[in-house]
């Protein structure tokens, strides 16, 4: 079955995006489709080439994707490899920039396993599909804008027109909507747990997480369309089986979606490493997450970082967005990124929704069936729980320390702005600003390596507030503000070249230059201007 699982997933990634893809998703050996099917090899294979779409399990794709765009940009990660165009400084070449929305390895491989999956005829596997292409797909439609999304794979093509992002997200609720309902009826079904290497096979385990998928996006579009926004949180939290509670509840990837090479972020920081070094080569952890974490003094901090060589600061990271020094002699001395080559690799955690349902009650209004308070301090206990660290009811209740600044032990890029004012602990009293910073900040922290999510937050919110890029750092010729940072990447130079027309109706859709600086849809945040 490995043979079969592999087969399938490789030749559809090995697929041009400007080919009819569709129609080489043929099985190997030739084993009938109903066999395929009665064995449950069919599902298998298919369901993991499509769960590779969402963050890739190709050691390349997943570097560009999450390592040099989602967690750089959310303050996590900085790069630091020596590199002459990056996505940090705002300067990066199409290579880097076009890998979600163009890479073979990510919407080829989901409609072509997709459409098995549909030739299938389960009710239980196509609303698994459903779920699978929304969680891929919303994280390009929140990197670019307007996409190709409603006519994608008609005719087996994908050069198709754009769809603006407010119809996207249409289909995307809808989509969640029809996947929710079709779960709930089968919730007594199931398929083989030897095909669903995320869920072993469970209708319920999957309508949570299209619950906790539906609630995600809610809040995403709170600022654009406030009443869909309350309606689609609402069902989310009321539904009858609901969204994550538990950290058994979380949607990742594990060793069983890996090739041999592991977790592919672990290979992926390790690139270049100098020898001798144990920080880590292109990639290192962030000033930003460090800064926080130091100065709330979090028990999480050997979880997820390594220490650093420099002499008594056990924990610093580099800032992202600067002239970036020699790994060689300097950047190797900041503190890694803490990965193995089994750790999960985590689409949404059970902490992330507990604060969703925070700032949906405390900023908002809307009804989450609690109390702000209860669902912000279980965000923080379950996210403890999840990287087993110890001390979160005294983390909980610390109402005075607060975010350190950044002092570069290099000398060279030191930013002694305090990034927030806030301790950890809940304060009732407060306003809803500072609740949203308040509950930002820890749901940041507990997003950690989930990048391109919490680069959404970032600019739907403006927290966490993180360090900009330098004035020698911001590359982008005036296009950037340092103090915005890239609110969208560029599209495709492919899809001028290939898709010209559609595109051009797609820049149209998007209201604004196709660069790094034009925001999209939902990023309407009056507060940030």
């Amino acid at each position: 079955m490995k043979k079969i699982i592999l087969f399938a997933a490789s030749a559809a990634a090995a697929l041009s995006c400007t080919a009819n893809y569709l129609d080489y998703n043929t099985n190997p050996y030739d084993i009938s489709d109903e066999a395929m099917s009665r064995n449950g090899y069919n599902v298998a294979a298919a369901l993991n080439g499509m769960a590779s779409a969402v963050v890739s399990t190709d050691v390349n794709t997943t570097q560009f994707t999450e390592c040099l765009l989602g967690g750089p940009m959310a303050g996590y990660y900085a790069t630091t490899g020596r590199f002459d165009n990056t996505i940090d400084n705002y300067n990066a070449t199409n290579d880097w920039t076009r890998v979600l929305m163009h890479s073979d390895r990510i919407i080829p491989v989901l409609y072509a396993n997709m459409q098995t999956l549909q030739g299938i005829g389960d009710p239980i596997v196509t609303a698994i599909s459903k779920i699978i292409k929304v969680t891929s797909m919303s994280r390009i439609t929140d990197t670019y804008g307007p996409i190709p999304y409603s006519q994608i794979g008609v005719g087996g093509k994908i050069e198709v027109p754009y769809d603006s992002q407010r119809d996207v997200y249409t289909a995307m609720f809808r989509e969640l909507d029809e996947a929710i309902a079709a779960l709930t009826e089968n919730r007594n079904g199931g398929i083989s747990a030897s095909a669903d290497y995320i869920y072993g096979g469970s209708p319920v385990a999957w309508c949570k997480f299209a619950n906790s998928m539906k609630l995600r996006l809610a809040m995403r579009i709170v600022y654009a369309d406030p009443a869909l926004s309350k309606k689609m949180a609402e069902e989310a939290a009321k539904h009858e089986i609901g969204v994550f509670t538990s950290n058994d509840d979380a949607a990742k990837l594990t060793t069983r979606n890996f090739g041999e090479k592991g977790n592919p972020m672990y290979v992926s920081v390790k690139y270049n490493e100098p020898q001798g070094c144990s920080t880590g080569g292109d990639t290192h952890a962030a000033a930003d997450i460090i800064c926080y974490m130091n100065g709330y003094n979090d028990p999480r901090r050997p979880m997820y970082f390594t220490e650093s060589e420099w002499d008594g600061v056990p924990y610093v990271g580099i800032r992202h967005g600067i002239e970036i020094p020699a790994l060689g002699t300097v950047g190797r001395k900041y503190s890694g990124v803490n990965l193995s080559v089994s750790s999960p690799i985590y689409w949404m955690n059970a902490a992330e929704v507990q604060f969703l349902k925070a700032e949906a009650a405390a900023v908002f209004g809307f009804d989450m069936g609690g109390s702000a308070k209860d669902f912000y301090e279980e965000g923080i206990r379950l996210s403890f729980a999840q990287w087993g660290a110890s001390g979160a009811d005294a983390y909980i209740a610390d109402a005075t320390s607060i975010p350190d600044t950044y002092i570069d032990p290099a000398g060279t890029n030191t930013y002694t702005t305090r990034l927030s004012t806030l301790p950890v602990a809940w304060n009732d009293a407060a306003d809803p600003a500072e609740m949203q910073e308040r509950i930002l900040i820890q749901k940041w922290i507990a997003n950690y390596h989930i990048g391109n999510e919490s680069w959404a937050d970032i600019r739907r919110t403006g927290y966490p507030r993180i360090i900009p890029a330098s004035e020698a750092g911001n590359k982008s010729g005036g296009v950037v503000r340092s103090d915005l940072g890239a609110r969208r990447m560029p599209y495709p130079q492919e899809e001028v070249t290939t898709n010209g027309t559609n595109y051009t109706a797609g820049v149209a859709l998007l209201g604004g230059p196709d660069n790094y600086s034009t925001r999209l849809w939902w990023d309407c945040n009056p507060a940030i201007n």
